[in-house]
Formats: C-alpha cells, structure tokens, sequence
C-alpha cells in the first residue's frame, strides 16, 4: 500500500472518530424546539348543509378553457391575448425562473466539485528570499492542478436545502397557473360588465325613446288645447333626465373598455376594438360531485399552499443538520516545477488528500435560534394552508348560494318586468284617451324604469357570480391528491418549468 493511501485511511478513520464523539455530545441539542401546528384534514371541514340543495354533477369541474362556456368568440380571443401580452403573467413567469433557478443552485450542494487550474510565475529571486543567500536571478514556477472537493452531507442536510428548493419551486408552478386563472378570470369579469353597461344602456335608450314619446304626445295636446303647460314642461324635465342617463351609460362603456385594454397589457385605444359582447351564458351553474373532498387537488392557492408546507418541512431537516459534525473531502493532484524540462517528471508530481471535519461546539444559540425561526416558518405555512382551505370551501359555498338567490330572485323580477311593462302601456293608452292625468304616466314609466334596471343587472350578477364559481373550483386545474410526494402525503405537482401561457387545451 502506499504511502499516501495509508495516510488518507488513516484520516478517514480519525474523522470517523471524531463524528462519532460529535453525535455523542451533540445530537439532544435541539430536543425541546418542534413545530406546533398541524395540517387540517379536509374531512373535518363540511358545507353539506350549505350547498346540500345546489346541482350536483361528476362533470362540473371547470375546463382550462373554461371562458368558452360564456359563449362569445371574442371573449376566448381576449383571454388568449391577455395571457400572451399581459405584465402580470411576465411578473410570474419571471418568478418562477426564479425559483427553477434556486433548484439548480441548491442540488450543487449536493453534489462533488471538480476544478482544473494552470499557472505560470516568473520572478526575480531577491537576495533575501534565496536560501543559499546569493538571489539576483529569474525563476519561473510552473503547475497544473486538478482538485477535488465533496461535502459528504452525512446529515442530509444540502440534500434538505435542495427538496426545499423543489418544493419552493413546484408552489411557483402553480402560482404561476394562479397568476393566469386570476387574469382569465379578471378578463371575463370584465368582459361581463362590458356586456352589462351595454344593457344598461339600451335600458336607458329605452327609457329616452318613452320620454321623447310622451313629450311629443304633450306637444300636440297643448298645441289642441287639451293640455296645461306643466304637463309639457315636466316631460321636457324627464327627456332631459333620459339623455343624461344614456350619456352615463355611454360613460360607463368607455370605461369598461378603458378596463379590459389594461388587462390586455395594451395602451387604452386597443378598447376601442372590442366589440359589443354578443349574449352570454353562465360559465357554470351546477357543482362537482365532491365537495370538498377534491377541492384540494384542484385549487391552485391550496395545492401551492401544501407545497410550501413541504418546502418548510425540508428546511427544518437542513437546520438540524447544521446540528451534527460534517466531513468534507478534498483533493489535489498535478505537477509543480521551477524547470520546464522536468515539468511531468516523476519528481514534479504534487498530490494530497485533505479530509476536513466541522463540529459546531458553541455557537451561542444561533443555531437553535435558526431552528427555531425556521420552526416558525413552518407554522406559519401551516396556518396559511389551514386558512386557505378554509378560504376555499367558504368562497365556493358562498359563490354557489349567492347564484341560487340571484337565480330566484330573476325569475321574481321577471315577472316585476313584465306587469310593469303592461301598466305602463295601460297607463300611456288611458292618457293618450284624456282618461288619466299625466302624473299616472310617470309613476307607472318610473316602475318600468327600476324593474328593467333590476332585471339587467340581476343577469349581470348570475353571469359574474358564475365566473366567480369557476375561480373557486380551481379554474380547470386538476392533480390527483391522493398521489403522495413524499411518505408526508402532500399532492404531487408537475415539475417546475415555464410553460406557455398560450396553450389551452381541451380536457
């Protein structure tokens, strides 16, 4: 055997001693810091009650192109834009990067380093630094190197850092499928209240049209003699009142498509573009046949929440090991050499094996402070999760009862519509007949008025809350929650990367 062999053996054994001394005297350290909240099993969460009267089908899970179900092409065109030119999907995607990044960065840590290096030196010898005391001549040095070095990570602890590092990133992921659900959904949102000012508007055109009629209808009955001119003034007042509130509603139109070209990620003019929304329909109207047992594979707030928690749970395994000695492994080999002829001889050969071991002895609390912050984190990734799916369930219950009550409430305004639409023709014939006063035909138009109002914007609603439904049923997303990541049970996740924002698929 030779002799450095029998050196590096020799190191090793010592090392291997000395770790063992190290866990003896140092691994009940950190005995009394443990995390102190626990994850809540979506089973003690329940809203049967709640929601227990609601449409119920196994195929009520929203698409990824979940916008199509409103009916209207354009609208598909402008989610498909937004998601390609949008900030807020570059401000995730670069996040995201980010976080792929931080993977690469903590998996070198778990893995060996190898460096090459090359150096040629010439200087002048002084006097002094010449052992034979002559100097007063040149050197050249010479040396090719190759060195080695490996943190054997005997704790796990880089290999920790780097599972955090995954899980950091997987939650990204989803976030990133978060920040696009969000932005679809804000673009259908908008696009709903587009539609609704253009309701609006012809309720108000409407309203313009009835009030021109009547004052024309007074202007031939003063100029016969059959009416007073307070009737003729009072229907100029409410003519004047119609094109105010059709010049509102205009207003409002501008403004929606002011709204929709940000989301775009345009400047205002490309609004002016859009077009009159054709009619729309609900985006959804029934529930999943599980709820809540499948809401957690299919949230990207709660599915990114629980990868956190993993994230967390990985960084209190690489805090601990910061607890425990460590070996490091470096070596060295090459040639060094002041002769150029004897550069790769046998006696310019350079070598050493350097086996390092680090025991943390006192440290003055900082590494229990570290485990203890990074305990807290892990509290508070937990706590956040508890109160995501809480979140969750409670803003599915409430989207789902709130389209129930407006669905009620339209079939009762309905029918508000329609008998005030018949008094107001009624009225309009008994004043046209000289058999009412002109104060009946107001009353009964001001009914006609609020009940269309009523009636717009209570579809309105139905159309929003039914956007808002898709968003709390996860927006298409869908992994499988029984899938295990680790032996610790948190769903599995596609693995990080930046995918295209453009893609929807049919499911």
């Amino acid at each position: 055997m030779s002799e450095s062999n029998s050196m590096g053996l020799a190191a090793l054994k010592w090392c291997s001693v000395a770790v063992a001394t190290g866990v003896l005297a140092g691994c009940a350290s950190y005995g009394d810091i443990e995390p102190h909240q626990t994850l809540t099993p979506i089973s003690r969460l329940s809203a049967a009650q709640v929601i227990g009267d609601s449409p119920v089908t196994p195929a009520a899970w929203p698409q990824q192109n979940w916008w199509r179900q409103l009916g209207d092409p354009e609208l598909d065109s402008l989610v498909k834009e937004a998601l390609s030119d949008s900030p807020d999907i570059a401000v995730a995607q670069a996040r995201l990067r980010s976080a792929n990044a931080a993977i690469a960065a903590a998996r070198a840590g778990t893995l060996p380093t190898v460096d090459a290096s090359a150096q040629i030196s010439r200087s002048r010898v002084s006097e002094v630094d010449d052992p034979m005391g002559q100097g007063n001549f040149y050197s050249t040095s010479r040396s090719a190197l190759l060195s080695f070095n490996y943190d054997l990570d005997l704790w796990g602890g880089n290999r920790a850092a780097w599972e955090a590092a995954l899980g950091s990133a997987r939650a990204q992921e989803i976030e990133f499928q978060a920040a696009k659900l969000t932005l679809s959904v804000n673009v259908a949102r908008a696009y709903v209240s587009l539609a609704d000012a253009y309701a609006m508007r012809d309720v108000a055109q409407r309203q313009l049209d009835r009030a021109e009629r009547i004052n024309d209808i007074n202007d031939e009955l003063m100029k016969a003699g059959l009416n007073n001119q307070s009737d003729s003034l009072q229907s100029r007042v409410t003519v004047a009142n119609a094109r105010q509130s059709l010049e509102s509603a205009e207003q409002s139109i501008r403004s929606e498509r002011i709204s929709l070209a940000i989301l775009l990620g345009k400047g205002p003019d490309r609004g002016q573009d859009i077009p009159r929304p054709d009619a729309l329909s609900p985006a959804i109207l029934a529930l999943p046949s599980v709820i809540p047992a499948e809401l957690i594979g299919h949230r990207p707030d709660v599915v990114a929440a629980r990868w956190r928690v993993e994230a967390a749970s990985q960084r209190i395994k690489q805090a601990k090991a910061q607890f425990y000695p460590n070996i490091n492994l470096s070596a060295m080999a090459g040639f060094k050499s002041v002769l150029g002829d004897y550069f790769f001889s046998e006696a310019a050969k350079s070598g050493s094996v350097t086996p390092a071991i680090s025991l943390p002895i006192f440290e003055g609390g900082q590494l229990r402070a570290n485990l203890d912050s990074t305990d807290a984190d892990y509290d508070l990734a937990v706590a956040q999760y508890n109160q995501t799916i809480v979140s969750a369930l409670g803003e599915v219950a409430d989207d789902i009862t709130t389209l129930q009550s407006v669905n009620q409430q339209r079939q009762s305004q309905q029918q508000a519509v329609d008998n005030a639409r018949g008094a107001y023709q009624l009225s309009e014939e008994r004043y046209r007949a000289g058999l009412a006063d002109y104060l009946q035909v107001l009353s009964s138009e001001q009914q006609l008025l609020t009940a269309e109002q009523s009636l717009t914007q209570l579809n309105s609603q139905r159309l929003d809350r039914s956007v808002q439904l898709v968003q709390a049923l996860g927006g298409g997303l869908s992994l499988d929650p029984t899938v295990p990541h680790r032996s610790s049970g948190f769903p599995d996740a596609p693995n990080p990367s930046a995918p295209t924002v453009v893609d929807s698929p049919e499911r």
